[in-house]
């Protein structure tokens, strides 16, 4: 599978997260600490084989990492186990840029580095 067959979604055609479709942030606890997504499910990318039943496999799932390295490996990786996945376009750098929600965990705003 090459980077051409990754199924892609520019982040302003990511739909409305519910029952049949998930947000999976594949960055380190660090990152999401910073900021991230409202609603977003988080695995960080090596966890997810150990943690795949947390994902729901009726559910379309958009995969979201800083930039778009990590969650086209995600999506390689959800595509051969069955899922139905799509790679962020430009990741959660991206999602800043277009003035998309973010939360954080901590006291400061929440924003992507």
């Amino acid at each position: 599978m090459s980077f051409s067959d990754v199924p892609t979604v520019s982040v302003d055609r990511v739909p409305a997260l519910g029952d049949d479709t998930v947000l999976l942030d594949v960055r380190e606890d660090d990152e999401w600490q910073l900021g991230h997504a409202p609603g977003a499910l988080h695995i960080p990318l090596a966890d997810i084989p150990a943690r795949i039943e947390e994902i729901d496999p009726d559910a379309e799932v958009y995969v979201v990492c800083r930039q778009g390295g990590r969650s086209l490996g995600a999506v390689r990786y959800l595509m051969q186990i069955g899922y139905e996945a799509f790679q962020v376009d430009g990741g959660m750098v991206s999602w800043q840029k277009h003035g998309l929600p973010l939360v954080g965990e901590g006291d400061e705003p929440a924003k992507i580095y």
